[in-house]
């Protein structure tokens, strides 16, 4: 009963803070996730045991150059083709049944885009034609939200087959499909309060968004399977660290990003 409590106060906090930075104002929002980002990197870095300070530094130019610089669509193209280049990496390497072995130059670059890449498309996903979208990205975060919470009911009621007990031994077929289903569900309702994608895009996108973060999540537990820890950190009471929360939304953003841009060219 404490558990529960501890981790349902730490779960109001974190919505409360999210919910306050996208309606606060498009700068807060901006704020939130490049400290989230740093947080998610401060814990690859124990995660993989990477040295030294570069990191963080690589990050914060890259991203303050993409947010508030870089205004180009192709460049900003490149810089989605190089992160989901190196989320395809990571996927090749959750299939594989070798443990997750990098140099340290590869760490760096990994962790740059995989981590630094995804918080800075996050960011840019509810900027359409200069105006600051904050349905939209509610929407986002309601549709991972609804997605892992009934993957864990239904998982918990009436799971039975194994998703990838290699990796992650609790994940199972009827939970990933249980949140599926309710996340379209949620993606429909969604285009009643937000029409600047249809009904049925919503969908797609909810589609997209769920497979990728399914994945996102798995890749995480693999990271953390091989550096033999059960989190990957402790900022959050009960919920271990922030990129345990983030590690779906961060995977999904590109390929969130990629679809919306997808949508814009055909609508």
């Amino acid at each position: 009963m404490k558990e529960i409590l501890r981790r349902s106060l730490t779960g109001a906090v974190y919505i409360i803070l999210l919910l306050s930075a996208v309606f606060l104002s498009s700068d807060a929002f901006d704020f939130l996730f490049m400290t989230f980002g740093l947080a998610c990197l401060y814990e690859y870095k124990k995660l993989v045991r990477l040295k030294g300070y570069h990191i963080f530094a690589a990050y914060l130019a890259l991203w303050w150059a993409f947010i508030y610089l870089v205004k180009d669509q192709q460049i900003i193209n490149i810089l989605m083709l190089i992160t989901i280049v190196v989320d395809i990496y990571l996927l090749y390497n959750l299939f594989s049944k070798k443990p997750l072995q990098f140099n340290t130059p590869l760490k760096l670059l990994v962790g740059l885009f995989y981590i630094g890449g995804g918080c800075i498309f996050l960011t840019m996903i509810p900027y359409k034609n200069d105006a600051f979208a904050k349905l939209l990205i509610m929407g986002i975060f309601i549709l991972i939200w609804v997605n892992d919470s009934f993957a864990y009911l239904v998982g918990k009621s009436i799971g039975r087959t194994k998703l990838f007990p290699s990796v992650s031994p609790k994940k199972t077929v009827e939970g990933t499909l249980g949140g599926f289903i309710f996340a379209l569900a949620a993606a429909y309702l969604m285009a009643t309060f937000e029409s600047l994608i249809s009904p049925i895009q919503w969908m797609i996108l909810a589609t997209v968004i769920v497979v990728a973060g399914s994945l996102g999540d798995l890749i995480e537990s693999k990271f953390k399977r091989t550096a033999g820890v059960k989190d990957s950190g402790a900022i959050l009471p009960g919920h271990g660290g922030m990129l345990d929360r983030l590690d779906s939304l961060v995977f999904a953003a590109p390929f969130a990003y990629l679809t919306l841009n997808i949508f814009s060219y055909v609508s």
